[in-house]
């Protein structure tokens, strides 16, 4: 059976949603391998709306699950309706959404909270021992919610010491990678890598998103195999 993986987005557009470059090449690296991807995304008002010819601010009211549709093709879940037990692995690309509108580690750094569906759905995920795999500037959410549980996750966003020094600050380890690179945190079952938290194009940003799924997936294939043996002893 293929690994069910869900993927969280949180809008559409890098300056107040979801990065479509970095989602894109999650999805298309999921399909590749023969994941069944299940998109999701919290149905709560967009913190902000921008003009991304622009870069300015419109009065505009948009809704995180609605705008987040349109990059899965209508096919996509309110992330309050999922359940642990309907995923194997869950991923979270980048984009500002994942820091306004999936927290609000924007405005507030290190002291930021997070969405409770998503804080929720992430501690389930961990407890469950199942991957989950981050890009970009998403390492911050599992800094928050891991760090809080005091499990010291083992994260990168690649290089940049500002984010860095956050993710210490919520508990967690920072490593630096390279540009299409991926950081490993065997224990706690995360996979980070940085997309487009350097100044790269969209080839490295697929190469490490292709890498980050391979690692996830691999991950994923670990805890079937021992669900399967627990399975067979009983």
């Amino acid at each position: 059976m293929s690994a069910r993986v869900g993927v969280v987005l949180s809008g559409c557009g890098v300056q107040d949603g979801t990065e479509i470059h970095e989602a894109v090449s999650i999805l298309v690296a999921l399909d590749r391998r023969g994941a069944t991807t299940i998109c999701m995304a919290p149905s709560i008002p967009q913190a902000a709306v921008i003009n991304h010819l622009t870069g300015k601010p419109v009065h505009e009211h948009r809704n995180v699950l609605e705008e987040s549709a349109r990059i899965a093709r209508g096919k996509i879940r309110d992330l309050a309706s999922v359940s642990p037990d309907d995923l194997d692995a869950l991923i979270f690309p980048g984009g500002f959404g994942a820091a306004r509108n999936l927290s609000d580690y924007a405005a507030k750094s290190d002291q930021c909270t997070v969405q409770k569906d998503v804080a929720r759905l992430m501690q389930q995920i961990h407890a469950a021992k199942k991957p989950i795999g981050l890009a970009c500037i998403s390492p911050v959410l599992a800094a928050k919610i891991l760090g809080a549980a005091c499990v010291s996750p083992k994260l990168t966003i690649g290089s940049d010491p500002h984010t860095a020094a956050a993710i210490g600050a919520m508990g967690g380890q920072h490593h630096n990678v390279g540009p299409a690179e991926v950081f490993i945190d065997e224990e706690n079952r995360l996979v980070s890598t940085p997309c487009y938290m350097n100044d790269v194009g969209p080839w490295v940003v697929f190469q490490g998103a292709e890498r980050m799924v391979e690692e996830v997936l691999r991950l994923a294939g670990d805890v079937a195999s021992v669900v399967r043996g627990h399975m067979a002893n009983i």
